[in-house]
């Protein structure tokens, strides 16, 4: 059930219950690793909101039309390419239950800035010269294959931080923190990885990688006519209609995942960042 409870500045603050407890959500059978049906989401919100669970808890801060053009286009332009390759590295995002990554479905999502751990290949390869795996931190290919075209990705990723800092300094002072003692970060600010996504339904599913105490960003780039797509917290029957210039906060330890995307045009992409 959603419920409005008043306007601030424009913005309308809403409270939603759950539609399904937490053992519905931890069933594989019914949600846990299924897609969002249009059946469990109640209504979708394409304006200014926060949304608030009826305990208090944070869902939801989005914003329209706050990201500058200029910085998106030069972003995309960048990205583009590497954000195409497909790769088999989303667990239960994509529905997996295997835990050989190399067996799950591929799809167009990547990473780029710094990620946890190694992949199957570098482990074996350092197995086999008896080389000690060192901290577990490294620099994407992406980040230091292409310096240049990395480079040019930060004044859209510095304008995302500043909205963060703007919009939730609780979460962000806390984040941004742990960034400060650590060489392994995304510029000046409190990111060290990006996730891109194109065209990819995900499954229903928790981040298990995002900092605790954080709370998730989200963005889309477009290029042709699509419809659908929304990211929805299907616990709550709730959804948001991302688009191209929108601001999404999300809290990432709740269930979430996205409708089906729909081509208008036939080589239409939505690149979720």
């Amino acid at each position: 059930m959603v419920k409005l409870l008043r306007t601030e500045n424009g913005v309308k603050i809403y409270e939603v219950k759950k539609k399904y407890s937490d053992k519905d959500m931890e069933d594989e059978k019914r949600f846990a690793t299924k897609k969002v049906t249009h059946s469990m989401i109640d209504k979708i919100m394409n304006h200014d909101c926060d949304i608030y669970s009826d305990t208090g808890v944070l869902l939801i801060k989005f914003r329209k039309n706050v990201l500058s053009k200029d910085k998106l286009d030069l972003f995309y332009k960048n990205v583009k390419k590497f954000a195409m390759t497909p790769t088999c590295n989303r667990g239960s995002a994509s529905g997996s239950k295997k835990k050989d990554l190399t067996n799950n479905p591929k799809i167009m999502t990547n990473i780029f800035g710094y990620m946890d751990g190694y992949s199957a290949s570098q482990k074996i390869a350092m197995k086999k010269q008896n080389i000690t795996k060192p901290f577990q931190v490294r620099t994407t290919r992406f980040t230091q294959d292409y310096p240049d075209k990395y480079e040019k990705t930060l004044p859209l990723i510095k304008q995302i931080n500043g909205l963060y800092r703007k919009n939730l300094p609780r979460f962000f002072n806390k984040q941004n923190k742990k960034a400060k003692e650590s060489k392994y970060k995304i510029a000046n600010t409190a990111f060290t990885t990006v996730t891109t996504n194109v065209n990819w339904q995900t499954s229903i599913h928790t981040d298990k990688g995002d900092d605790s105490e954080g709370f998730g960003n989200l963005i889309v780039l477009e290029e042709g006519k699509y419809s659908g797509a929304q990211t929805c917290l299907p616990q709550y029957g709730i959804g948001i209609d991302v688009r191209m210039g929108d601001m999404l906060f999300m809290n990432v330890h709740e269930w979430h995942g996205n409708l089906p995307i729909v081509p208008i045009d036939k080589d239409a992409i939505r690149l979720s960042v």
